[in-house]
């Protein structure tokens, strides 16, 4: 799983110590955790540790890498097959002071832009929007005051963004906390997003469809496609990409800032 899935995870643990319990993400015999888990699992009391397969208090999901509940594999292996009956409840992130305190630094009430898509997965430019579109956006979102930030990583750079170097994932979930939108593409950082509470414009594209892994406290921007969730760079998903306007996305980022200046 990547750290965007064990997220989603958090929020399907959300709520299980209350009651007395705690999720053990595995076959029912064996916890199975990535190498992800340990970063975004820190901390929650709801969520059950590899090692604690005989303990009592446990309730089973068997959500794990190879199995991941909101999707599966075709049978030649190209394309996922999306869960339609899957929901994403929003997950949550447990920060400790140190993660906080840096955090306060980056300041609060930013936009918070990520046009990088992790580019060693072979459908990872089915969701990348075109980099001089960010560009636009942050400079039309800039004009109107709004400060813009950007972690610094990746290939692509957004102009009008202060660079801030995280220390870790964690820390720059943060200091997403403390932003007042997320604008970027479907991935850990929207779920990110969802997890600390920020309101995002999110651009799924034809890859994934917003029903699966998307929130309602988002705007999801599809270009009016229909997901086909294949495994290698698509046309499809090329044209979804193009058909969403930078107009379309600084229209919905400036809904947001606005209802969130009159609150």
């Amino acid at each position: 799983m990547g750290r965007g899935d064990n997220i989603m995870a958090t929020g399907m643990a959300r709520g299980a110590a209350v009651r007395g319990k705690r999720i053990a993400f595995g076959d029912g015999r064996r916890i199975a955790w990535d190498q992800h888990s340990k970063e975004i699992f820190r901390g929650n009391p709801n969520i059950a540790p590899p090692g604690s397969e005989a303990d009592t208090d446990l309730e089973w999901i068997d959500y794990r890498t190879g199995h991941r509940i909101y999707n599966r594999l075709d049978r030649a292996r190209r394309r996922w097959i999306w869960n339609m009956d899957f929901r994403p409840a929003p997950g949550e992130l447990f920060f400790d002071e140190h993660e906080l305190a840096w955090a306060a630094g980056v300041g609060t009430g930013f936009v918070l832009i990520e046009p990088n898509v992790e580019a060693f997965k072979s459908w990872a430019s089915n969701k990348t929007w075109p980099s001089d579109r960010y560009d636009a956006v942050a400079r039309r979102l800039a004009a109107d005051g709004a400060e813009i930030v950007q972690f610094a990583h990746g290939d692509h750079r957004i102009r009008h963004a202060r660079q801030v170097r995280a220390p870790s994932f964690r820390h720059a979930m943060a200091a997403l906390a403390r932003a007042s939108l997320y604008v970027g593409p479907e991935g850990g950082m929207h779920h990110g997003a969802a997890a600390v509470g920020v309101p995002g414009v999110v651009l799924f594209g034809g890859f994934i469809p917003p029903e699966v892994t998307g929130y309602a406290g988002h705007v999801n921007l599809t270009g009016g496609a229909k997901a086909c969730g294949s495994l290698r760079p698509c046309a499809h998903c090329r044209a979804a990409m193009q058909a969403i306007r930078v107009e379309d996305v600084t229209a919905a980022a400036q809904a947001h800032l606005t209802q969130s200046r009159a609150a």
